[in-house]
Formats: structure tokens, sequence, C-alpha cells
């Protein structure tokens, strides 16, 4: 990191020295790393930067290095840039504070509290009931902190997986029939009433969580506007194996409308309403990417299979 980008977070964090850095991760296909940082004589101990570097990477894991995957990704960070200078300080949800958002020629650094300092240390990769319960409560705040706002700056329509964003993938999905639908089930998420930001990557990974059963979130890359339903969809995906999506399903629902209608202040019912049935809409939406993306993925199972015939039935 060059010093000019060093002096920056000093002066951001009121902090004398940086005296060591530990390497969190790389970022996908090679835009950067996250790494962080111990700190002498500042109000924070230790902070989390995000140093991203815009030109071209060549090594995405599955094979995807176009312009096209190029031109989202650098998107993907003039994003998240935007979520921190403009919108993070309204979030009900816990996450992260931004010290700073710095930009030098074809280099952004994103200075952030250290959440494992924060009391944030824990990273699952397998979930409890109270673990989804968290997290469900955490999207429902999120939710509502941004009901009816207006995106500016951030994607038009959340998600990473969104069909407009994806046309090489869609080209590469052999199942004709999820091919034909695909853009009446997009039409029928974008064309909802009920418009927020979704966080837009809301998988297990990107939470963490306390001792004592509290959560934030991390990565707004693909935050922007569109219907929660697609957050939840695709955080039950991440961690629930087949069988217990379909059985949980209901209570899931019920208990992220619950804690949504409690954020908002009250029962909207005309929102449940609208968005309850786009649950599997939502499914069915991320099931067309991942047939396209990675035929072979484990998630492409009989309960997303099932969902999806039922979706595009009730669409053609």
């Amino acid at each position: 990191m060059k010093e000019s980008l060093k002096n920056v977070i000093l002066q951001a964090t009121s902090a004398t020295a940086i005296t060591d850095q530990e390497l969190i991760q790389e970022l996908w296909s090679g835009y950067g790393k996250i790494i962080r940082m111990e700190l002498d004589g500042g109000s924070a101990k230790s902070i989390v930067v995000k140093h991203v570097q815009a030109e071209k990477a060549t090594n995405h894991p599955r094979g995807w290095n176009t312009d096209i995957g190029h031109r989202r990704k650098v998107r993907s960070y003039e994003v998240e840039t935007a979520w921190y200078e403009r919108y993070s300080s309204d979030s009900k949800a816990r996450l992260p504070n931004c010290h700073t958002v710095h930009h030098q020629e074809e280099e952004v650094i994103i200075v952030l509290e250290d959440l494992d300092a924060s009391g944030y240390p824990l990273r699952k990769t397998k979930v409890d009931w109270n673990d989804i319960d968290a997290v469900l409560h955490w999207l429902a705040d999120f939710h509502a902190s941004f009901m009816g706002v207006h995106h500016d700056g951030l994607w038009n329509t959340g998600t990473y997986w969104h069909l407009e964003t994806r046309p090489q993938e869609l080209e590469a999905l052999s199942d004709a029939h999820l091919k034909k639908a695909a853009k009446a089930i997009d039409q029928k998420l974008s064309s909802c009433s009920y418009q927020t930001f979704v966080h837009g990557d809301a998988k297990l990974a990107n939470f963490c969580f306390s001792g004592t059963g509290e959560v934030a979130a991390v990565d707004f890359q693909y935050t922007g506007g569109g219907c929660g339903m697609k957050d939840i969809a695709y955080f039950i995906g991440s961690c629930l194996d087949e069988e217990d999506c379909e059985q949980l399903e209901s209570k899931i629902l019920d208990t992220y409308f619950g804690y949504l209608h409690q954020s908002l202040g009250g029962r909207d019912e005309a929102l449940e309403n609208e968005w309850r049935p786009l649950y599997r809409v939502a499914w069915a939406d991320f099931h067309r990417f991942l047939k396209g993306w990675s035929p072979g993925h484990w998630k492409i199972n009989s309960y997303s299979e099932k969902v999806t015939k039922e979706v595009i039935d009730q669409l053609l």
C-alpha cells in the first residue's frame, strides 16, 4: 500500500502509527485485499481496510474472465463506496462504521470499524435456529431502514445475479423452460410496489456473530433496489439443506415478517401480502443464475427444482 494511502488512514483514525497488518482475504478475482491494521494513538486499536485496485484482474475462479464481468465488478466497488458515503449511517441493522472512503487514481480504500474488536468475532459455517433468527432480524431491520428510499449511486436492481447483468450465464443455461421464463421471473420481482434496498449478497459468510447472539453484516458491493425476499431466499439457501429449506419455509417467513412489521413500527398487511408469495419467485430467480453459472453446484437440488417449476407454471 502506498504511503499516501497509509497517511489517509492515520488521519481518518487520529492514529499516530500503523503497528501491524494482517491479511484477512484477497478480494474475488484479484481486485485487491481486505486487511486488518493495528494502530497506535487513535481511538481505535484496530481497523479493517478494504483496498480495491481497479485494474483488470484475470483469475476468476470459475473462468468467467470477460469485459462484462470486469465492468460489473468495478461497478460493484463504486456501489460499495457510495453505500458507505451516503447510506450506511441510516441503517437500523448493525454494520461497520466507516471512518473514511478515499479515492486515488484507480485505487480506493474503505476504512472500516473492526467488527471483531467490537464484539462480533464469530464467523459460522453451520447454523442453528437462533442464528437464523438473528440474521432474519438483521435483514428485517435493514429492509425497514430503506423502504421506499431512492437508490441513487447503488445498483438499480440489487443482487449480484440480477438478470440484466448476467447475459452470459443466461446464454449458457441449458434448461430451456427456465430460460424462457427468466424475464417473467425478473419482471415479477422488479414490478412489486414495495421496494427497498437489498443487501444483495446476504450469504452466511457475510454475517459476523457476537458471543451473545447479535449479528452484523459486511460486503455491500451488490446493494441496490429490490424486493426484500431476494435477500431472504439467498440467505436461507446459503446455510440450510433442501430438507430444512422446505420444512422451515413457513417458520422462516413468519419470523421475518414479524421482525419487519416491528421494525416498521406496525403491521403492514399489504406489504406482507405482496412480498410473501415472492419468496419462491426470488428463489427461482437465483436458481436461474446458478444453473447457468455452475450447473453442478451443490445448491441445485430437488427443492429448488420443485419451487422453480411451480413458479414457472404460474408465470407462463
